[in-house]
């Protein structure tokens, strides 16, 4: 049985359709609430790695102590040759742990917006669509590392996700999204959604149809059967 293990950094972003995945692989499940001071488990036990987004940026170490020793685990499990997946804050982790570069974007995206699916891609993986309507919530972003493949791109973000070595799946974009936890997220942090070029009303953010949650998730479904060594 694949151990499968997440490392959440808010109450608001747990795994959210990565839990169906999770269950419908036969994969166990288990998740370090860093936020709550919780330790990091013994590397050997984690068959495959998720890292999951969260309100800080990856250095911020003043305020979150447990960053640094989050850093050298993250680089110690990839390094290990063991798959591994991150979602918006996890994507940059993933990023920084490979040699990509972590910095503020031009443009912060809040909502619902599409990214473009690369050529290289869709060469790479058949089943991505040329686009998706995809939910977005991030000021920062990543350098693309060396040897990474660019998965995709948006209209306010020119790295929208990466593969690296068919194992690690990096992911700007929010497609584990559920109704319930977007609901959460933008309760919690409705103070950031000042209408800017790419940053949506809270309204219309919860206005999504379902169809809109559906898709990503079965799309992320796809992207981590892609990485999933037991398929």
């Amino acid at each position: 049985m694949t151990n499968l293990h997440i490392l959440q950094h808010h109450r608001c972003e747990g795994s959210g359709a990565i839990a169906d995945w999770a269950a419908s692989r036969g994969c166990s499940l288990a998740a370090t609430h860093l936020y709550l001071g919780e330790p990091l488990p013994d590397p050997a036990t984690v068959d495959f790695l998720v890292v999951m987004g969260g309100p800080m940026n990856i250095y911020q170490d003043r305020d979150h102590p447990w960053l640094r020793a989050e850093r050298a685990f993250i680089e110690t499990h990839i390094a290990s040759g063991r798959p591994a997946v991150g979602v918006c804050l996890g994507s940059q982790f993933l990023a920084d742990a490979l040699g990509g570069r972590v910095t503020q974007n031009a443009k912060i995206e809040i909502g619902w917006l599409p990214v473009e699916f690369t050529a290289e891609a869709r060469a790479r993986l058949p089943f991505l669509p040329p686009s998706l309507e995809a939910m977005h919530w991030h000021g920062d972003t990543f350098e693309l590392p060396p040897g990474a493949l660019r998965l995709a791109r948006s209209a306010g973000c020119a790295n929208q996700g990466f593969i690296y070595d068919g194992r690690v799946l990096a992911l700007q974009f929010h497609p584990e999204m559920t109704r319930e936890g977007l609901s959460d997220l933008v309760a919690e942090f409705g103070n950031e959604l000042e209408p800017a070029e790419f940053v949506k009303t809270g309204g219309a953010i919860l206005a999504a149809k379902d169809a809109a949650f559906s898709t990503a998730n079965a799309l992320l479904h796809e992207l981590l059967d892609a990485i999933n060594p037991a398929r």
